[in-house]
């Protein structure tokens, strides 16, 4: 994301809504348990010691409990641990951002009740604070082509050949591992660029997953059934795969690559691509005619109700995405220009729109104009150089309010109709 003069994404996690102020004695008891965590850990699992600023925010009253206090001693000392107030300006998720001179870790109040989950939530977060460092640049690709149910059939059944692998050992985990490695490469033959992003996506939010799950406390023999049975639930709870399919993919491949023996951590670079890895540590030869093993080998994995599922689920998705499209694209819309962006949404709900970008069903933004706050549905181009939104019936009220919008103004920055009739966009006051 080149064009951008700043810019931070934050992720939100669906589970992590809040309508209570945060509760010190248990925040303090969650950073002793991620210290403990990762100071165990020492820096074994990548070199880096992972335990470093660390924040809670909850969204109702945006209220900050720190691990340690600032570098601009904003942050007022309270016992053992440090609080304060979350700036308007700062969406509210989980996410790394620069705040009073460090670089943190946020994570939403309330955090999960599980102590696995919620060690896995910090951990996640704590390795996003230190990727750069490692040499994986925080990117995140569009993936559009899990969205269609082509790609969603063998994605999903590289993810139920991934869980029978972690369930078995012996034939039975090295033909389950083959099956998942024929299926990924089958969808990468049919979609061109699919390589390449799924892998970057793999080694950012699937890296950080795997750290998750690797360090959340659970012993090395539980990992591999626990990784199954996430991948068994996980098409029920994503609304969408295309910017979030490496939360699961990468811990899956990550724990067989562990079971393996192989360091295979050690000289692992940003391009590098899971499966690969894991196809060398078992001396794997794929098929020459991939196609016709894929379609012969789906079988084993109920392939049939599943491409019967997704077919009927791309009915659906066709007729929201005409809808988007009357909305977003064909009706007159409001058009707000990018730059100094920080940007919040929810990675399990982006569904693309042609060529045309990304929808994300909610969002929270700000730029030099103002704020952005969406409910239903906003369309992000593809370049990420503006975001649109439906017109408003009328440009009075403040602030600006629209079909699923609220749209926050700074001093200088008003709405001007746009070229096409009944189109406005957004600019600096004469």
């Amino acid at each position: 994301m080149g064009f951008l003069l700043v810019a931070t994404l934050f992720f939100i996690l669906p589970h992590q809504n809040s309508t209570t102020a945060i509760d010190i004695i248990s925040a303090r008891k969650y950073f002793l348990q991620a210290k403990h965590i990762l100071e165990k850990d020492n820096g074994r699992l990548w070199g880096k010691p992972l335990y470093g600023p660390m924040l809670f925010v909850d969204p109702a009253t945006r209220q900050v409990v720190a691990n340690q206090g600032d570098s601009e001693g904003q942050l007022t000392k309270s016992g053992e641990i440090f609080v304060g107030n979350w700036p308007k300006n700062l969406p509210v998720a989980n996410t790394t951002v620069t705040w009073l001179g460090m670089k943190w870790s946020v994570i939403l109040w309330p955090l999960p009740q599980d102590k696995f989950e919620r060690a896995r939530l910090m951990v996640h977060e704590s390795w996003h604070c230190v990727q750069n460092e490692l040499g994986f640049p925080s990117t995140f690709p569009g993936n559009n082509h899990l969205d269609p149910a082509v790609g969603r059939i063998w994605l999903q059944l590289e993810w139920r050949a991934l869980a029978k692998a972690l369930g078995h050992h012996g034939a039975k985990r090295l033909q389950a591992i083959t099956d998942a490695l024929v299926f990924r490469a089958r969808r990468r033959q049919l979609f061109e660029k699919a390589a390449a992003q799924e892998c970057a996506l793999e080694m950012h939010e699937g890296l950080a997953e795997y750290t998750g799950f690797k360090l959340c406390g659970l012993a090395d023999e539980q990992l591999p059934k626990t990784m199954a049975r996430q991948l068994d639930k996980t098409p029920q709870k994503m609304e969408t795969f295309v910017g979030s399919f490496a939360y699961v993919s990468g811990p899956a491949y990550g724990i067989l690559l562990d079971e393996t023996g192989v360091d295979w951590r050690k000289n692992l670079k940003s391009p590098n691509d899971l499966g690969f890895l894991l196809q060398q540590a078992f001396k794997i030869t794929l098929p020459m005619n991939l196609q016709e093993v894929a379609e012969q080998r789906l079988k084993r994995y109920d392939g049939e109700k599943l491409h019967a599922q997704e077919f009927k689920r791309e009915n659906k998705r066709r007729q929201l995405l005409a809808d988007y499209r009357a909305r977003l694209v064909d009706g007159p819309v409001v058009i707000l220009p990018l730059g100094q962006i920080q940007i919040s949404f929810d990675p399990g709900a982006l569904r693309p729109l042609d060529n045309l970008g990304t929808v994300s069903r909610t969002l929270k933004l700000s730029d030099v104009w103002g704020t952005l706050e969406v409910t239903n549905g906003a369309l992000l181009a593809a370049d990420w150089s503006q975001v649109q939104v439906p017109a408003p019936a009328a440009l009075n009220p403040r602030p600006l309010t629209g079909d699923g919008w609220t749209l926050t103004l700074n001093a200088g920055w008003e709405i001007f109709p746009a070229a096409r009739s009944g189109d406005y966009i957004l600019r600096k006051t004469p």
